[in-house]
C-alpha cells in the first residue's frame, strides 16, 4: 500500500487540513456545548482518519469494538473463565488471520513439500496495537476492573487518532479516566503551546534526520537482499545508518503522538527514554518501546511464571516471551531471529549481573564501554530486523566481520568522511543530549518524569522568544523536506 494512502502525521493533508479542523471544532465544542460533544467529535474524527486508508476496514474496527466492549459487559455480570477466552480467542484469531496466515500456510507448505499458497492479505493499520489494547481490557475486567459503560469513550479509547496507527500501546486505566474528566478540563494557550511543540521536535526527527538516513540505509540493504557483495565499511554504515533510522523515525512518531495528545488535553504515556543511552540491554529494554514491554511483561512473561520458578525457568521465559515480541513485530523468521538474539541477550545479562558483584562501576571508561558495547550488540540485531530476506541479512552480517573486505565498490553505496561523521555525531548526539520529555520537563511539569537510562545534558525549553525561534526553524525545515513524504516504520507493525 503506497503511503500516499494513509493520513500521515508528517503529510500535507493531515498538517493543513485535518488536524486544523479537528483541533478548532474541538476546542469550540469544548466551550459552547456539552461534555459529551468533544468525545463524538474525537471518536468522528479519528474513525474519519482510520477510514481515510481504506474504508472497508472500518468495518473490522467497529466489529472489535462492539465486540469486546459486549463481551466486557457480560464479564462483569458474570466473570468466566470461558467468556474471557472467547473474547480473547477471537481477537487472537482476527489478529492471527490478517498478519500471520500467510505466513503460516507458506511454511506448512515447505514443510509438507506442496505449493500451497493464499492470496495476499493487506494488513489493517494498526491492528497488532488496537487488538492488544483491547485484550489487556477484558483480561483486566475479567480480574475485576470496572468495564466503561459508555460506549462513546469506549470506542475512543481504542480509535483516538494520536495513537491509533502506531501506539503506544495505551492502557484503558489510563486513559478511560482522561475521557471522563473532559467536562472538567481547560485548554490553555499553555498547554497548546507545549503541545505544539513536542510534535514539532518529532516532525523534525521524522521528516529530517530519520528520512535522511533512509537515503543511506535503504540502498544498503535492497543490495545485500539482491546478493550483490558489500565490503565491511559498507555494511557498517548501511547498519548504523539504519539503526538511527529507526530510532528516530519511531522515537519521532512517538512524540508526535504525545504532543497531539497534549493538544486535546490528553497524557499519552511516554514510549521512549533515550534507550541508545543504555549502558546494557536490560536497561535498553527499560527504554525502548516501553509500552510493549510493559505489555510483554504484565500479560506474556508474569503470566509464564516471570521469576518465580527459579533461575532456569526465568530465562525460559524470557527467551519465549522475547520470541513473541519478536513475532508481534511481523510475520517472519526475521522478526523471530531478532526477538530470539534479544532473549540471549537478556538472558547473558542477566547472567552476567548474577555472577559479578552488585554496586555498579561508575568509573568514566567503564560506563562508556558498556554503552559502546550495549548499542553495537543492538545495531547488529537490526540487521535480521531491517532486512527483507535471509539472505540479506546473512550477507550483511558476514561483511560486518570483515570477510568480505573492507569495501566493495558499489553504484549508490560511496560512504565518505561526511557520511561517517555524521553517524559519529549522531552517536554522541543520542548519548548526550536530552530527550524530548527532559528539554520539556522544567517548563511542563505534566509530562512524567521519565527513569532508565542516564540524563542528558541539562538542556531546558522555556516559553520565551530564543526557544521560538529555535522551534519555528526545526518546524521550517521540517516542512520543507515534506516533498519527500514517508510512512513510518513502525506502521507495517
Amino acid at each position: 500500500m503506497s503511503a500516499g494512502w494513509w493520513m500521515l502525521f508528517n503529510s500535507a493533508e493531515f498538517l493543513f487540513a485535518f488536524l486544523p479542523i479537528v483541533l478548532v471544532g474541538f476546542l469550540w465544542l469544548g466551550k459552547y456545548s456539552s461534555a459529551r460533544a468533544p468525545i463524538a467529535w474525537l471518536l468522528g474524527a479519528s474513525l474519519f482518519f482510520y477510514g481515510w486508508w481504506n474504508p472497508a476496514y472500518l468495518v473490522l474496527i467497529a466489529g472489535s469494538i462492539g465486540f469486546n466492549y459486549t463481551i466486557a459487559r457480560l464479564l462483569q455480570r458474570r466473570p468466566s473463565r470461558g467468556l474471557l477466552l472467547l473474547g480473547v480467542g477471537v481477537d487472537l484469531l482476527s489478529i492471527g488471520y490478517f498478519k500471520y496466515a500467510g505466513f503460516l500456510v507458506d511454511n506448512l507448505s515447505a514443510l509438507a513439500g506442496t505449493d500451497w499458497h493464499i492470496a495476499h492479505i493487506l494488513l489493517p493499520l494498526g491492528i497488532s496495537f488496537f487488538t492488544f489494547q483491547q485484550i489487556t481490557y477484558l483480561v483486566d475486567v475479567y480480574r475485576g476492573d470496572r468495564p466503561e459503560r459508555d460506549f462513546i469513550r469506549y470506542a475512543l479509547f481504542v480509535t483516538f487518532f494520536p495513537q491509533l496507527i502506531a501506539g503506544p500501546i495505551v492502557h484503558h486505566g489510563d486513559m478511560l479516566p482522561q475521557f471522563r474528566r473532559f467536562a472538567d478540563r481547560g485548554q490553555s494557550t499553555r498547554r497548546l503551546v507545549i503541545g505544539a511543540t513536542v510534535f514539532i521536535v518529532g516532525l523534525f526527527k521524522k521528516v529530517v534526520v530519520a528520512d535522511g538516513l533512509a537515503i543511506w540505509a535503504t540502498p544498503v540493504f535492497a543490495v545485500a537482499d539482491q546478493g550483490a557483495p558489500l565490503g565491511a565499511l559498507e555494511a557498517w554504515c548501511g547498519t548504523f545508518a539504519y539503526t538511527f533510522q529507526l530510532y528516530f523515525d519511531f522515537s519521532g512518531y512517538s512524540d508526535m503522538a504525545i504532543g497531539l495528545g497534549m493538544l486535546f488535553g490528553i497524557q499519552l504515556p511516554i514510549n521512549f527514554n533515550s534507550p541508545y543511552r543504555a549502558h546494557s540491554i536490560i536497561e535498553f529494554w527499560r527504554c525502548w518501546h516501553i509500552t510493549l514491554s510493559t505489555f510483554l511483561r504484565d500479560y506474556v512473561y508474569f503470566p509464564l511464571g516471570g521469576n518465580r520458578l527459579g533461575p532456569v525457568r526465568r530465562y525460559v521465559n524470557l527467551m519465549l516471551t522475547m520470541l513473541i515480541g519478536g513475532l508481534w513485530h511481523g510475520a517472519g523468521w526475521n522478526f523471530v531471529l531478532w526477538g530470539g538474539l534479544h532473549g540471549l541477550y537478556l538472558v547473558a545479562n542477566h547472567l552476567w549481573r548474577a555472577a559479578r558483584p552488585t554496586k555498579t562501576a561508575s568509573q568514566p571508561l567503564t560506563q562508556f564501554v558498556c554503552w559502546a558495547f550495549t548499542l553495537l550488540v543492538v545495531a547488529i540485531a537490526w540487521v535480521p530486523f531491517r532486512a527483507e530476506t535471509a539472505a540479506g541479512s546473512t550477507a550483511i552480517l558476514h561483511a560486518l566481520t570483515g570477510a568480505a573486505g573492507f569495501s566493495t565498490p558499489v553504484p549508490d553505496l560511496v560512504f565518505g568522511v561526511r557520511e561517517i561523521g555524521t553517524l559519529l555525531a549522531l552517536a554522541i548526539a543520542v548519548r548526550v543530549l536530552p530527550n524530548v520529555y527532559e528539554f520539556m520537563r522544567e517548563a511542563a511539569p505534566e509530562i512524567p518524569a521519565v527513569r532508565g537510562a542516564p540524563r542528558g545534558l541539562r538542556l531546558g525549553w522555556q516559553m520565551q522568544p530564543r526557544w521560538a525561534v529555535v522551534v519555528g526553524i526545526m518546524a521550517a525545515l521540517s516542512l520543507i523536506s515534506l516533498h519527500r513524504v514517508s510512512e513510518f516504520l513502525y506502521f507495517q507493525f
